[in-house]
Formats: C-alpha cells, structure tokens, sequence
C-alpha cells in the first residue's frame, strides 16, 4: 500500500517511550502522526493532511485527555474523527466518562497488540462505512435537489403555457401577463413589514403568490370569442357572460388540484386569484360581492396590478393612459376599489411599478404610455 493511501493515525502520549511502542506497532499498516501534548494534538489534528483516527492518552500534564476530546468534539472540523482512548486508568467510571464525551473506544495500559490493532481496524472500518454513506447522502442530496429545481422550473413553464393559452384568446393583453406578475412582487415586498400583512407575506407565500399571478385570466379560455374579442363596449348580457372568467378560472384549478389529491400553496393562491381579483374592497365588486379584509390579500394585490395594466395599455377601443393618470385614478380609488393600505404601497413605489411597465412595454400597443 503506498504511503499516501494509508489511513492516517495520530498517537497522542506525554510519555515518548509509549510513542515509541505505538508507532513501531502501527506503522506497517498505518501512516503514523505523534503528539506529546494535547495542545500539539489539537494543532495537528486541525492540519492538513487530517487524522483519520486518534489514538489519545488520558493522563497528561496541562491539559488531560477528557479536555482534548472535548475540544476536538466542539470543533466542526474535527468534530467526527473517531477517538479511542489509551490509559492506565481501569476502573468503570473513567471508561464512562470517555464514552460519554464521545470517545469511540478504550484500551487500557499496557497495551496489548493484537487489541490495539483490532480496534483500530474496526473504528476505520466504521468511519469508512461512515464517511461512504455520507458521500451518498450528498450525491442523493444534490440529485434530490437538482430534481426540485428541474420540478420547479417544470411548474413555472406550465403555468406561463397555460398562461399564454388565455393569452391567444385575448391578444389585447401582449406583455400584460409579466407585467402583473411584477407589480404583484413590488407590491408583496412593499407590503410585507406591514403589520396587517406582515405574518402572511412571508418568503415562501411571496413566492408562490407571484408564480400564481399569471394565472388570474386563465378563465377567459372559457369565454365566447364573440365576446372576448369584441372590439366594442360590451352589452349588460356580455358583461353578464364576461364576468363569468372569474368563477371559471376558479374552478378549472379547483379540478387540477383535485387531479393531483394534494394540498398545495400555490393552487390555493391561483385559486383565490382567479376567482376574486375583480372584487373591490367597498363591496360592490365581483363575482361574490366580497369587501374588506373578506377578500383574500393575494386577490387584492392582484384586483390593484390587473386594473393599473388594463389602464396604461392600449386596447382597440382605447388608447394607453399615461402613467401619472394611471396613477390618480388608483388614488382616488383607494378605500372604494381598493385596500387602502395597497394603494398607499403603490403610490409610495410608484416609480418602480413605471420601470415594470416601461421593462415589459408592448411593441406592438397602439399608443406608447407617457410617464407625465
């Protein structure tokens, strides 16, 4: 076995002469380190290359082995280095004590050769076992979360594809869906030191809730074309039918998740989404005539994006609104349309909703909106 490939033992005794026994017996096998101290013990066992084991005297000046073990156990780098005991010290109590504190075996002076090298054998054996089982524990660690993030960004282009499925069907809407999905963000991570939103809008909630908003049109997919792409303003019975995206959009997620037989934080977001981000916060909204706080953040967030968008965009039957008229009609709609409080968010990050809307601008949009 070539030296470099041995496992490296590092022998720890005050006494040289009882070096001078472990080294001659070890050394054929092992490719030995020596310590007269424990603090030259703790140096060489935080240096590279590391011990694989340690043989470790219990009885030393300055510092005995119960406080060398205990040092090396509160080190993160030395922490797992099996540590066998080697002392004249026979009685019941001490083996416990070592035990206790970690060591992973005892061998009592004088020592016997065949004892020494058959537990030495069998603790590298245990860390061998032990260090192998690690190395696939990270290898199944890492594939678990490559897998996760390849599920992930599965989920993500399945909820654009079904997306730009209600997108085809309204072509009025361009870039409506990316811009939405960044207002949505700005707003949660304005609103998330909040008091009233600050144990809802967490990290994990923010998330998900930005992945959902793609999908609060997703009903339209179930709206006549004769309506849907109606060029002009839509009669009371079109209104009627137009209003029923809401509650079908709900649903055709409701049976996605049904599908699945799982609980699962974003379909609940993309479900409230859908079906309630056209209610408004007086009451008067639709299609449950939801009010206040009954109506649920992640739709209130999204009834405030969706409406600044549909304002600032230009439509076959209207031109886009400038940013700043936009922006007073969103004012004056707080507490009326709006949750106060969203409103107040907007306005303060107004600037950043304009560079979205600048960032995600329809090349193909009627009428360029002007930011005066």
């Amino acid at each position: 076995m070539a030296s470099q490939t041995k496992p490296i033992l590092l022998i720890v005794d005050d006494a040289p002469e009882n070096l001078v026994v472990l080294s001659e017996l070890l050394t054929p096998e092992y490719r030995v380190l020596a310590a007269t101290s424990g603090e030259s013990c703790l140096r060489i066992a935080n240096s590279q290359p590391m011990p694989d084991l340690i043989l470790l005297d219990v009885m030393m000046p300055d510092m005995d082995g119960y406080t060398v073990l205990t040092r090396l156990r509160e080190s993160p780098a030395t922490r797992e280095v099996p540590v066998i005991f080697v002392t004249a010290l026979v009685d019941i109590e001490n083996e416990e004590r070592g035990l206790r504190l970690g060591a992973a075996d005892y061998v009592t002076k004088p020592i016997r050769a065949s004892i020494v090298l058959a537990r030495v054998s069998t603790q590298l054996e245990v860390k061998q076992a032990r260090d192998w089982l690690k190395d696939k524990n990270a290898v199944l660690e890492a594939e678990v979360a490559r897998r996760m993030a390849e599920n992930d960004l599965i989920q993500k282009a399945s909820i654009r594809a079904l997306a730009h499925l209600a997108e085809t069907r309204d072509p009025e809407t361009g870039n409506h869906i990316a811009r939405t999905q960044g207002y949505v963000q700005r707003l949660a991570t304005a609103l998330a030191p909040h008091p009233r939103f600050a144990e809802l809008l967490t990290d994990h909630y923010i998330d998900q809730l930005v992945r959902s908003a793609p999908l609060h049109d997703i009903g339209k997919v179930g709206i006549p074309d004769c309506i849907l792409l109606k060029p002009g303003p839509l009669t009371s019975e079109e209104w009627g039918m137009m209003r029923t995206h809401a509650q079908k959009g709900c649903e055709a997620i409701e049976m996605a998740e049904r599908d699945i037989q799982a609980v699962v934080d974003f379909f609940t977001l993309a479900k409230e989404i859908a079906h309630w981000h056209h209610e408004k916060w007086d009451g008067t909204g639709y299609p449950d005539r939801l009010a206040g706080d009954a109506i649920p953040a992640s739709a209130r967030l999204m009834a405030l994006a969706d409406v600044f968008d549909a304002l600032i965009t230009a439509r076959p039957y209207k031109l886009a609104m400038p940013y700043a008229k936009a922006r007073n009609i969103i004012a004056n709609e707080s507490g009326k349309h709006f949750d106060p409080d969203v409103v107040d968010a907007f306005l303060a990050n107004f600037d950043d909703f304009a560079a979205i809307a600048t960032s995600y601008h329809d090349a193909t949009e009627m009428q360029k909106p002007s930011t005066r």
